[in-house]
């Protein structure tokens, strides 16, 4: 019987690399000499440190154009608030990945809904969907590509 799973995965390769370029373009720039701005990586969170806030922010477009040029969707990406102590300003942008309980039973209902003859079952971080031709399969792909979920979706593991 034909099966796919719906995941949300990040490359943590290619986040590395992302955080790296971040960090040289952010020693080259003009706008940030001496500023002693940075990006790290720990657990699945980038923390940006600059000067002020408005740096910060500056730092974000550098933070979408390098995710992006990497395939990397920025839609996994949960913004902390900016928090300024002392001389400097702080922000903690956690990078989302799995489905999460609430998001993997509204991937479930929107399929359910959709009234297609195909099964969608949780499991742990992901949803299998089985059915039994492909094209129900198919459909069901289009579908969630369509659909307002906030998270990235990737579609593996595809069986026939």
């Amino acid at each position: 019987m034909p099966s796919f799973d719906v995941v949300s995965e990040i490359d943590s390769h290619e986040l590395t690399n992302a955080v790296d370029q971040m960090n040289r373009e952010l020693n080259t720039r003009f706008d940030f000499k001496g500023s002693d701005a940075k990006v790290t990586l720990k657990d699945g969170a980038m923390n940006f440190e600059a000067t002020n806030e408005f740096q910060v922010r500056q730092m974000h477009d550098i933070m979408y154009k390098k995710l992006s040029a990497r395939n990397i969707d920025v839609a996994c990406l949960d913004k902390g608030k900016i928090d300024e102590r002392g001389m400097r300003a702080y922000q903690t942008i956690k990078v989302r990945e799995g489905l999460d309980k609430e998001v993997a039973k509204k991937v479930v209902k929107l399929i359910k809904d959709a009234g297609i003859k195909v099964q969608a079952a949780i499991q742990g971080e992901q949803v299998r969907v089985t059915g039994k031709k492909r094209d129900d399969l198919q459909q069901v792909m289009t579908m969630l590509k369509a659909a307002d979920i906030d998270m990235p979706l990737q579609y593996n593991n595809f069986r026939d």
